[in-house]
């Protein structure tokens, strides 16, 4: 019983890390769906909702008000949603420059505020944007060309990846496993559609947008599935660009994480027909990429269990790289948790905090 929980463990784990890229990357060489791009130069509204971002805001209303659009054809929106740092003091000097700045007094979280922004958009396409990352000039030029294809309903960007020197795509484990994802969701496009949008930077018809109910986590999943349900296309265009630092903040990592597994779990509640295959058009990609990687944690722990009771031959390797590989995790964990100690007692540290 041991050897067939074991075999059924790792055959799962490994379908849905290594299994699934190799069934979507010959999917995708024998049966591609292209997309027909072309330039398109429709009305469109840039939407930015936003909680405490004073650090950030004015830099990336400056950003936005840079990009390489006609400024008759857009509308920036940026939808505040019950900011406490001063940040709303800051959107009403970007509204001098022709932002339209909405304040909400209540903290009522990020889907509310994208659906106050939609309600007063104006535009044919809704172009969905994060405070933190930079856009490529070209940004809305590269996403509105892509619903010349009338099967289009979304568009996902693509988020780049640079560390701490400046270089793209870092190397370090984020970077790493984001080029992996990216890979995911490409390959996924290439056949149908992606199983969620990169949250930086997406853009949808404004006739495919739903309101999101508040409580929502993940907008960018919830609405591109949404649209899929519909009969529309969500596609990923790699050259609608937005730009963001690789996190080495393995705490910050884990909460993001936890975050986007929650939000998963909340979708299934919202949208159930996600699992039935004649109501989901693609229901392989969703239940492989989404829904088999919240068993993942489980199923691991299965694993390692069985494999205890399994300490002979090849079993015994297996434990082996097992316990190696949680072991790295937690001596990498301990190293960054140290160094973070140490940055906290350095004399330059407790000035800074002593000058707050």
């Amino acid at each position: 019983m041991s050897e067939r929980i074991f075999w059924i463990s790792l055959a799962y784990v490994s379908y849905v890390y290594f299994g699934y890229p190799a069934l979507l990357f010959v999917w995708g060489r024998l049966l591609p769906r292209h997309v027909k791009k072309a330039p398109w130069e429709p009305e469109v509204t840039l939407i930015m909702a936003a909680y405490n971002e004073k650090d950030k805001i004015r830099q990336k209303v400056l950003n936005c008000l840079s990009l390489d659009y006609p400024r008759d054809r857009l509308q920036f929106i940026v939808s505040l949603d019950g900011s406490t740092d001063g940040t709303d003091i800051l959107a009403v000097k970007a509204a001098i420059n022709g932002v339209h700045v909405l304040y909400s007094p209540r903290h009522s979280g990020k889907a509310a505020a994208i659906n106050s922004a939609v309600r007063n958009a104006r535009g044919t396409v809704l172009i969905f944007i994060d405070a933190r990352q930079a856009l490529h000039r070209n940004v809305i030029r590269e996403l509105t060309a892509n619903f010349s294809d009338p099967s289009v309903g979304g568009v996902s960007g693509e988020l780049v990846l640079n560390n701490n020197d400046g270089d793209t795509e870092s190397r370090n484990g984020v970077g790493l496993y984001w080029k992996y994802e990216k890979f995911i969701r490409m390959s996924e496009s290439r056949i149908h559609s992606v199983a969620g949008a990169t949250g930086a930077i997406y853009a949808v018809r404004r006739e495919c947008f739903r309101e999101l109910p508040e409580d929502t986590i993940l907008d960018d999943v919830a609405l591109p599935m949404s649209i899929v349900l519909s009969g529309w296309r969500v596609i990923m265009d790699p050259a609608a660009q937005a730009f963001d630092r690789a996190s080495d903040n393995p705490r910050a990592e884990f909460g993001r994480k936890v975050r986007t597994l929650a939000g998963n779990f909340q979708l299934l509640s919202f949208m159930p027909e996600l699992l039935l295959p004649w109501r989901n058009p693609i229901f392989i990609q969703f239940l492989s990429h989404k829904v088999a990687r919240l068993l993942c944690p489980y199923v691991l722990a299965v694993l390692f269990i069985s494999n205890l009771f399994l300490l002979r031959g090849i079993y015994l390797l297996f434990l082996m790289m097992q316990l190696a590989w949680y072991g790295l995790a937690i001596a990498g964990y301990a190293v960054w948790n140290e160094r973070l100690t140490a940055i906290a007692k350095s004399p330059e540290k407790q000035n800074a905090a002593s000058h707050s």
